[in-house]
């Protein structure tokens, strides 16, 4: 009759049961089991909070750079120019971007004037890097034209220039003001080259997210940078955006095609790809590592367990004389040690789901009692620790722990399962 008995039946989960709420002194949970409760939950915890901040710190940075960098930049190849000299210039830009804006994928083209100047201003400067832009186009720069933050109108950006909020603290301005650029490659002269120096109305402020973005960056008005750059007729390059930047390699082909001329492509991936693949081996270490310390938690399960055995020695040796066979011995300890890693995977889970939810109050508050300076947005590139929970991450982590602790309690159960009851009771 016994073996014809279901696995985990309902006597097999009150006999767990029984065990897991006794008293120690009645031979019931150790503190062991305790600590290892505790353990597998600050595990979990710690590998569902790194992979939250690991999948939230990926996505804004990517969504950084795709939300206020082309896609794709089309550079020209030096050749040499009317004068002779070599120019790295386009000069039938208008035309180069609406072939380029037909290929199937492609959302937009501007074509842009780049250069790097110094900008001056209450007496103080900068180094910055100046986009010379139309004014339809920067408005399909996502970040730009909806940052986090802005000061000013967009709208009034023909009459002035637009700049990043970090270059407005460091210069002291804000919309209305007046800001030099300096440029060193200005008009030549008998006594050498004279910079370049212009003054512009401050129309526009933003917050793109990114520090080296908000801490570098000035749009000007297209034709005023051509002024400015001494790119009459021309332009510098052509940024694009496409409608699906992950298969940007898979459109170079018809990218270069549409230029007609010999041209040079940068995607964003060549520019971020090497950081991106630092993230991903960061990322598999960090998960590594923190399953190490899942498993060293389940490891506490066996002490926990194996305690539970020993104390229990009489009533094992007492249910196998009554017919209880091993296979039901077994299950009512697996009963025990899971329940521990259930009961820990799902504290870990919730911890680390309302560390990923709450993250910003939490990063407040140590950065409060830290006095400041936890974060560093010059290293890291951007103003605060994200968090993004993904699901899959979630499961894959529950996943772990639970298998880990299913797999250590088969041990010291099937311990308990073969012990003799006839030994177990011989002092008893």
């Amino acid at each position: 009759m016994a073996n014809r008995t279901r696995p985990f039946a309902a006597f097999e989960w009150m006999i767990a049961w029984r065990y897991l709420r006794a008293r120690r002194a009645e031979g019931g949970v150790s503190v062991m089991t305790w600590i290892s409760l505790i353990g597998i939950t600050l595990a979990v915890f710690a590998l569902v909070a790194t992979l939250a901040v690991r999948s939230g710190y990926r996505a804004q940075f990517v969504d950084t750079i795709l939300g206020a960098n082309a896609h794709v930049a089309v550079f020209p190849v030096v050749h040499e120019g009317p004068e002779g000299r070599l120019v790295r210039e386009i000069t039938d830009y208008e035309a180069m971007a609406r072939r380029i804006a037909k290929v199937p994928g492609v959302t937009s083209t501007s074509p842009l004037i780049y250069g790097q100047v110094m900008a001056a201003a209450n007496g103080r400067n900068t180094g910055v890097q100046v986009y010379g832009i139309h004014f339809d186009d920067l408005k399909k720069i996502p970040l730009i034209d909806h940052p986090q933050k802005h000061m000013g109108d967009l709208a009034n950006f023909p009459k002035g220039i637009a700049i990043g909020s970090g270059i407005a603290q460091d210069l002291g301005l804000v919309p209305g003001d007046t800001v030099k650029l300096i440029s060193p490659e200005g008009a030549k002269t008998p006594f050498g080259v004279t910079p370049r120096v212009n003054a512009y109305k401050v129309e526009y402020i933003f917050t793109a997210g990114r520090y080296d973005i908000d801490q570098t960056r000035i749009y000007m008005p297209f034709k005023m940078a051509q002024d400015f750059f001494n790119r009459d007729g021309v332009a510098d390059q052509i940024e694009v955006m496409v409608k699906h930047p992950e298969q940007v390699a898979q459109m170079e082909p018809a990218i270069r095609k549409a230029a007609v001329e010999p041209v040079q492509l940068w995607t964003w991936k060549d520019s971020s790809g090497a950081f991106l693949k630092a993230l991903t081996v960061e990322d598999n270490v960090m998960f590594v590592i923190l399953s190490i310390l899942v498993l060293i938690a389940s490891m506490n399960i066996v002490s926990g367990l194996i305690m539970l055995v020993k104390n229990k020695g009489r009533d094992i040796g007492i249910l196998r004389t009554m017919g209880l066979t091993e296979g039901s011995v077994l299950r009512v300890f697996f009963i025990c040690g899971a329940s521990t890693g259930i009961a820990g995977t799902a504290l870990g889970v919730i911890l680390g789901c309302l560390f990923a939810i709450y993250i910003n109050p939490i990063f407040s508050l140590v950065n409060y009692v830290a006095g400041g300076g936890v974060w560093n947005p010059e290293i890291y590139g951007l103003y605060q620790l994200p968090a993004k929970l993904e699901w899959p991450d979630v499961v894959k982590a529950a996943s772990l722990s639970l298998s880990l602790s299913f797999i250590i309690t088969i041990f010291p159960a099937r311990r308990a399962a073969r012990m003799n009851p006839v030994e177990a009771l011989r002092y008893e």
